[in-house]
């Protein structure tokens, strides 16, 4: 997928909570040979605070990380440097906000499942600070990609490795 003349990608992982966002997340940043930067480590201690108690976040909330994760991507692609970010990106003001901090030129694999599966992930993860009582939420919240631009859309009704493969597959047709 790497073109010597082409801009190293910028590419958002993105999904409700349970999609498996970092999982998938680290394994494409390994595939493609592109540093890594989990987005949920980037949440002020007030978000993770709010969100382990079950309130859901509101645009408020996550302005300020949204733009933590914008200066990190500006600051790779400012300097040529690829990179993968994970982050829900439930809206499309959000993940315009953050095309905007990147310049641009900004990727996203949406990773896309069924409610159940979704659920029954949240329910076998340990150590997750998101309860799966927030799941209904982000559901409400989300506003799929399907259509907007530099957008691939994967299925998580398969491993981590098949997932990266697709992802791999349908940004290659696309850049």
């Amino acid at each position: 997928m790497q073109d010597r003349r082409k801009k190293p990608p910028a590419i958002i992982v993105m999904g409700v909570s349970g999609s498996g966002k970092s999982s998938v997340g680290q394994a494409l940043a390994t595939r493609l040979g592109l540093s890594y930067v989990e987005g949920d480590s980037l949440h002020p201690a007030a978000n993770v605070e709010k969100m382990s108690k079950g309130i859901p976040l509101t645009d408020e909330d996550r302005m300020p990380w949204l733009d933590l994760i914008g200066e990190r991507l500006h600051a790779r692609t400012t300097r040529r440097e690829g990179v993968v970010v994970t982050c829900s990106a439930l809206k499309l003001s959000y993940r315009d906000r953050l095309r905007a901090a990147a310049g641009g030129h900004l990727y996203f694999v949406y990773l896309e499942g069924s409610k159940e599966l979704l659920t029954k992930r949240m329910g076998e993860r340990k150590g997750h600070f998101m309860p799966a009582a927030l799941l209904e939420s982000q559901l409400s919240t989300l506003e799929v990609p399907t259509g907007e631009p530099g957008v691939v859309t994967v299925g998580i009704d398969n491993t981590v490795h098949g997932i990266v493969d697709a992802a791999v597959e349908e940004l290659a047709a696309i850049r």
